[in-house]
C-alpha cells in the first residue's frame, strides 16, 4: 500500500480528508517521518455487530437474575444526581 508523505503543518489542517482515507500517511517534521497516521476504515460495522452481540448477552443475563432495567436506570440516574450536585458543593467551595 502506498504511502503519502506530508509535513505535520498540512497533516494538522487537513486532518478530515486523511482520516476519510483509506491511505496510510507518514508524517513528517522537517523531511524527517516522525510518525504514521493509519486509517481504520471498515471497523465501524465490526464494532456495531460486536457491541449487538455483547447487548443481547446482557439482556439474557439481566433476564435471568430478573434484574428490571428501569429500575437499574432509574437508581442510576438518582446515584449520579447526588454525586453532581456533591461536586458542585466542593466546586463552589474550593471558588
Amino acid at each position: 500500500m502506498e504511502t503519502t508523505k506530508v509535513g505535520i503543518r498540512e497533516f494538522r489542517s487537513d486532518l478530515a480528508e486523511y482520516i476519510a482515507s483509506s491511505k496510510p500517511v507518514a508524517v513528517t517534521r522537517h523531511g524527517q517521518t516522525v510518525g504514521y497516521f493509519i486509517p481504520t476504515q471498515g471497523q465501524v460495522e465490526a464494532d456495531i455487530a460486536a457491541l449487538k452481540k455483547a447487548s443481547k448477552i446482557l439482556d439474557k443475563l439481566l433476564a435471568a437474575q430478573g434484574v428490571e432495567v428501569d429500575l437499574v436506570v432509574t437508581e442510576f440516574k438518582a446515584a449520579r444526581g447526588k454525586a453532581s450536585a456533591v461536586a458542585k458543593r466542593l466546586k463552589s467551595k474550593a471558588a
